[in-house]
């Protein structure tokens, strides 16, 4: 084909680190058109299923290419990594059924590890398990509850497989709200390590909501008696949730029964879980299958101003919906019940991305009435045209399996669909950025940041450059204040709202995530699950001063807003693992001045009578780390390191760490500088997974030196973590690339090298 794929430099990066086949060797066998090409011939090739002739099938095929060389469409990465490749693993996610017995319990475990080993990511229900404390009548013994079990499926798919050989398994953990272990549940995370392969969310309905409201109790029933455990005030759990959610971003909420009222198919079952995200909610054994179209490029410019393109915007949809369904046809599962289960309702999820970029090109503020009243019209419009293709599809391959007695089984023409749903709102963490666009329906995060551009041997960023908002700079430039010492200047914080030199205008139009008010967040939410046969996958940002009781009226109006199915929320700087924050900057003072002579003062000084400290282990490449942490006065005074059962060389180089550890914190050197320097240093192997992962000896001093400030926050420096007057950026690095992360969308994503977890 003579059209050549459009991506970005810093895309095709990605796409060669995550996507392009390679040899045994590790070298490109492919370039990023031979790619679009494998997964455009591979797809249209279930055409043929369906009377098709070889003609037709690589017309479609050459549809598709185009459509996705354009940026206009792309499916889920597993599609684009997997299509036409051995393994031919097609869908993202997957839920499994959980119930009361040690071998259902088990057998899951087994069916989620094979599901991860393939790439994808799973959602459970553990609110099938009975209580924690609760007899075992076949053994005598006491229940050990719902949590402990999620604690070996943590373990088991989170950090004992590498997911598919590109990425850590994502899962989502369920627990009723009147499951007895409910308040257990809520408190799992606050630790910041258990379950850190979970997004855990409390199923609720509107009886819980409603009595939350009125302050009044309701019976915590056992799933195994049946029989009420205990009783407590709902409004106390809802405030529980909304402290733990402020503290650490976990529990979301899920709103079960809202779920189950769109449910396409409820006599094939009851849906007790979503995929890890929350935007697929999915009867067990069913899969989901995603793909996503770019608003950005859903529009035309006309005497300087920018408009919707409905006509493209239709025949995207049509070519998405025909590309899902034929996913269908073509994935291989990774368990019978599995594709028994997805081909009998054939659910797909058509979504969109970009949204923030085609609100600025129209010159409309992401948190006004024109943008909802847009969401309303946009997303209608695709929710109708994609039923609309399905029927057409219909006709030629017939109605889903499980059609009869479905919600869509009304005798009417224009209900007799191919697919069980159809549109879906998911996260869109690589996706957008391999199609140079904003993630799903998220506001900007910012309008200006920093990356890495020249990298060291090991990966990491050496040298920053600015990576600008094109549709801001292209406005910027047109109306004459454009300047690099401007982009520098919102590059500090992201925002132009405290920038004089941007006009007011335009400050109106490019607010970021921070910028909004969660109400704004939650009814743009609400305006695009008007229209969307699944759910949608939206994080509600919230600045690091918002108040628990900000939190807790997020859940009330997600409630009172009558068609939100989850919400999930997230606090600016609230998890120990910090993605991205807005942290202040303290003012100017006059620096002190340390000379030679005060440094051999203190290194002199008589060692103190008293000298108190604690020990931390940790697993590194080179065996357990031992790192003793010495006080003295109150002070950090010395740090010894000791390796087990190393070799003479590795246990002279910890003894030459720890000497120069005691010497630079004696002189007063700040934890988080070494950290910093030490953090991230690869060596020939790595051990663990995510924040745990540790590359090599120096790295694995850096984590426990880490642990140390998160259990000692008085010790931290201020003006180093964050506390002070003016914002600026800081956060965690990307483990791969060692760029900015953000969080949105539900995941966790690194916009330069593709890096996501959800």
């Amino acid at each position: 084909m003579d059209v050549e794929p459009n991506f970005s430099e810093n895309a095709l990066k990605i796409l060669e680190k995550r996507y392009l086949m390679k040899d045994d060797d590790g070298n490109l066998v492919e370039t990023p058109k031979d790619m679009l090409a494998r997964v455009s011939a591979n797809i249209a090739y279930a055409d043929l299923n369906y009377g098709a002739n070889y003609e037709e099938m690589l017309e479609y095929a050459k549809k598709i290419y185009i459509m996705m060389s354009n940026l206009e469409f792309l499916p889920n990465s597993p599609a684009l990594r997997g299509a036409g490749r051995e393994t031919q693993q097609l869908s993202a996610c997957f839920v499994l059924p959980i119930q009361d017995s040690r071998k259902s319990i088990f057998e899951t475990l087994r069916d989620a590890v094979d599901i991860q080993a393939f790439g994808g990511g799973t959602g459970f229900n553990f609110s099938n398990i009975r209580a924690k404390g609760t007899k075992v009548e076949s053994t005598g013994g006491a229940a050990s509850g719902p949590i402990s079990f999620m604690q070996i499926y943590d373990m088991a798919v989170g950090k004992v497989i590498a997911q598919g050989g590109v990425r850590q398994g994502a899962n989502m953990g369920i627990l009723a709200y009147n499951h007895p272990d409910i308040l257990e549940f809520i408190d799992a995370k606050v630790d910041g390590k258990t379950l850190s392969n979970f997004n855990i969310s409390v199923g609720v309905n509107e009886e819980f909501m409603e009595l939350a409201e009125k302050g009044l109790e309701y019976d915590l029933i056992d799933p195994h008696t049946k029989k009420a455990m205990k009783r407590v005030n709902a409004r106390e759990v809802l405030d529980k949730i909304a402290k733990n959610a402020w503290a650490t971003g976990d529990p979301g909420l899920i709103f079960l029964d809202r779920i189950n009222h769109a449910n396409p198919t409820p006599h094939i079952g009851t849906i007790e879980s979503t995929n890890p995200c929350g935007e697929l909610p999915l009867l067990p054994y069913e899969s989901c299958n995603l793909g996503s179209i770019n608003l950005s490029k859903m529009v035309y410019e006309r005497k300087g101003k920018y408009f919707v393109d409905y006509d493209k915007l239709e025949e995207t949809v049509k070519n998405g919906i025909h590309f899902l369904d034929n996913v269908i046809d073509m994935n291989r599962y990774p368990l019978e019940k599995i594709e028994e289960m997805t081909k009998g309702n054939r659910k797909i999820g058509l979504g969109v991305m970009g949204w923030a970029d085609m609100l600025a090109m129209m010159g409309i503020p992401y948190d006004s009435e024109d943008a909802l009243n847009l969401a309303d019209k946009v997303m209608g419009f695709i929710n109708t045209k994609a039923k609309s293709a399905s029927v057409e599809l219909a006709k030629i391959r017939g109605t889903f399996p499980n059609f009869k007695g479905s919600i869509y089984d009304t005798g009417k023409d224009e209900d007799k669909v191919r697919n069980a749903s159809w549109t879906t709102i998911a996260p869109t963490g690589t996706l957008s950025t391999l199609s140079d666009c904003n993630g799903g329906i998220e506001p900007f995060f910012m309008i200006v940041y920093s990356r890495g551009s020249i990298y060291d041997a090991e990966g990491k960023p050496t040298i920053k450059m600015l990576v600008e908002n094109e549709i801001f700079k292209r406005i910027a430039i047109k109306r004459g204040f454009y300047s690099e010492e401007l982009m520098a200047k919102i590059a500090e914080t992201g925002s132009v709202q405290h920038i004089d030199e941007v006009p007011d205008d335009v400050k109106r139009v490019f607010v970021t995530s921070h910028d909004i008010s969660y109400e704004w967040h939650l009814r743009m939410q609400s305006a695009f699950q008007k229209h969307v046969t699944n759910a949608v996958s939206k994080t509600i940002n919230f600045p690091n001063n918002a108040t628990v009781d900000d939190i807790k009226k997020s859940y009330q109006l997600a409630y009172k807003l009558g068609n939100i199915k989850g919400i999930t929320v997230y606090r600016d700087g609230c998890k120990q693992n910090q993605v991205l924050s807005a942290v202040e900057t303290p003012k100017e003072t006059k620096p002190s001045v340390t000379t030679a002579d005060d440094i051999i003062a203190k290194l002199n000084a008589p060692r103190p009578r008293k000298i108190a400290g604690t020990t931390d282990r940790i697993e590194t490449p080179v065996g357990k780390l031992y790192v003793t942490i010495n006080k003295a006065n109150g002070r950090l005074y010395e740090i010894f390191l000791n390796i087990g059962k190393a070799g003479a060389d590795i246990t002279a180089d910890a003894e030459g760490y720890g000497r120069l550890l005691s010497m630079l914190v004696k002189i007063g050197v700040p934890l988080e500088l070494i950290v910093e320097q030490l953090r991230g240093i690869g060596g020939s192997g790595s051990i663990g997974f995510g924040k745990e992962r540790v590359r090599s000896l120096p790295d694995g001093i850096a984590r426990v030196l880490e642990m140390y400030l998160e259990d000692n926050p008085e010790e931290s420096v201020p003006s180093l973590n964050g506390s002070s007057s003016e914002p600026k950026i800081s956060g965690n690095l990307c483990p791969e690339c060692g760029n900015i992360l953000v969080f949105e969308e539900g995941c966790t994503k690194c916009r330069n090298c593709g890096y996501s977890r959800c």
